[in-house]
């Protein structure tokens, strides 16, 4: 029954384990963060979960414009036409630097709203120099970006999954020898986590261009680049798909971190597990990514080609792997929901106990409502991928504004107040905005492409 979708799984799954585990590697710098730094008590590992909500807003509008690069690249490539190809490289290049220098800019704007949101007062004192280092980390974050998707769009993404493998364990070893103060050097904290991060960020850059720049595909792409020499029409176009791509995921990730500013005001124990649900919940939510980016690439592709049917069928058999995976995880996280926030935690610190054993408690029920939204997150992730494959941008906005802003915020806001259902009524939010968006684009895409088949076929 389901042959037709199955024997794509393997050319899918090589083109997706590279971009996952590229995108396995940016959440494992937060997971590796989340634990060394939760060695130091629930009021650090909160403080690392308030600074990384401003940083996240701003992340997810860079990278949200940086995918427009990718389905242009991918269709120049199946066109076999170099120079559209180069110019959509370039441009997206010289706008994910400029995008990045105002994102920097943004977050110190933003800063002082960390005072008036209401957060415990140790939350906040200890977030401010660590948020400080991050924002600076986010400028060679989206230039990267710009590189990563250029690749992606070649169908070559194993470059950044390499580069961003080899930034992990730099990043390990610093926050190793930074937060902990080994080997004589200073011992600085979360501070200490966000120079790490920044260091292996700003590595990723000069890896990733050294293999782009020694691969026989792509080294004409990358050399002679006169960055400064633009042209009006293909900066209208990548606007025109970068700017609501980045509101797409912003949007995504801005109810995310509302989440996150809600557990908050519930204090730093719900904030603390609200972090552990979140970082656990964006690990797997990578995989999902990963065949997002799948989709894009495909569809970019098949679209480039003008055989609509094909592309209908490939784009539901990413999605169907889609929905295995995030069954797997579902699984996972029912059947180990109350080990998995121990990894986070020093259960042994007596002078931190009762607030462990409490971040540990609130953390499991969240991950029991992170189980029943795998999928639909999975879904909603991976038709959106392919909508952007179709150069399809500015409908997929809207819904998910719809989705998560009408929707699942306010079911969050009303159910997550302290006298109703807590933390536990913020997630259950979050799962009925990703369920209503995972429909509407599922119903957006097959629309488009049924369209696309019909149309074609009556020429």
């Amino acid at each position: 029954m389901f042959a037709h979708l199955t024997k794509e799984f393997n050319y899918n799954w090589k083109l997706a384990a590279p971009v996952i585990m590229g995108m396995l590697g940016h959440t494992f710098v937060g997971f590796v963060d989340n634990i060394m730094v939760g060695q130091l008590g629930s009021a650090a590992l909160a403080a690392v979960s308030l600074g990384n909500s401003f940083f996240f807003v701003a992340m997810s509008l860079g990278i949200g414009f940086s995918t427009a690069i990718t389905p242009l690249v991918a269709e120049a490539d199946s066109e076999n036409n170099f120079k559209k190809g180069k110019s959509a490289f370039k441009h997206g290049l010289f706008l994910c630097t400029l995008l990045s220098l105002l994102l920097y800019a943004m977050i110190l704007l933003a800063k002082p709203l960390m005072k008036l949101m209401d957060q415990p007062e140790e939350v906040v004192v200890l977030a401010m120099p660590y948020l400080n280092i991050i924002a600076i980390s986010l400028i060679p974050l989206i230039i990267f970006q710009g590189f990563k998707q250029f690749s992606d769009g070649l169908s070559l993404t194993k470059h950044a999954m390499y580069a961003t493998l080899f930034a992990n364990i730099l990043n390990v070893g610093f926050n190793y020898l930074l937060i902990f103060g080994k080997f004589g050097f200073p011992e600085m904290g979360i501070v200490g986590a966000g120079i790490g991060t920044l260091i292996s960020r700003v590595a990723m850059i000069v890896l990733i261009w050294v293999l782009l720049k020694n691969d026989p595909k792509t080294k004409a792409f990358v050399s002679q680049i006169k960055l400064f020499v633009l042209e009006n029409s293909m900066l209208k176009k990548i606007l025109n798909l970068g700017l609501p791509s980045a509101m797409q995921m912003f949007f995504e990730v801005a109810i995310f971190t509302a989440a996150i500013w809600l557990s908050g005001l519930l204090g730093k124990n719900a904030q603390a597990a609200n972090q552990i649900a979140l970082n656990l919940s964006s690990m797997t939510f990578m995989i999902a990514m990963g065949l997002s980016v799948t989709a894009m690439i495909r569809v970019g592709n098949q679209k480039g080609l003008k055989k609509y049917v094909e592309l209908q069928r490939i784009a539901k058999s990413i999605f169907l792997m889609g929905i295995i995976f995030a069954s797997i995880f579902a699984t996972l996280f029912l059947i180990f929901h109350d080990v998995f926030p121990t990894l986070y935690l020093d259960l042994d610190d007596v002078n931190n106990y009762l607030d462990n054993q409490e971040v540990v408690a609130i953390a499991s029920k969240l991950l029991l409502v992170a189980a029943l939204f795998q999928i639909s997150d999975s879904i909603q992730v991976v038709f959106l991928g392919a909508l952007r494959g179709l150069q399809d941008v500015k409908i997929p906005t809207l819904i998910t504004f719809v989705s998560y802003w009408v929707i699942g915020f306010p079911t969050s806001y009303f159910l997550g107040k302290a006298e109703v259902y807590g933390s536990t009524g913020i997630w259950i939010g979050l799962l009925v905005g990703l369920g209503s968006a995972s429909i509407f684009l599922y119903l957006r895409f097959i629309f488009l492409t049924n369209r696309l088949i019909q149309t074609h076929n009556m020429k």
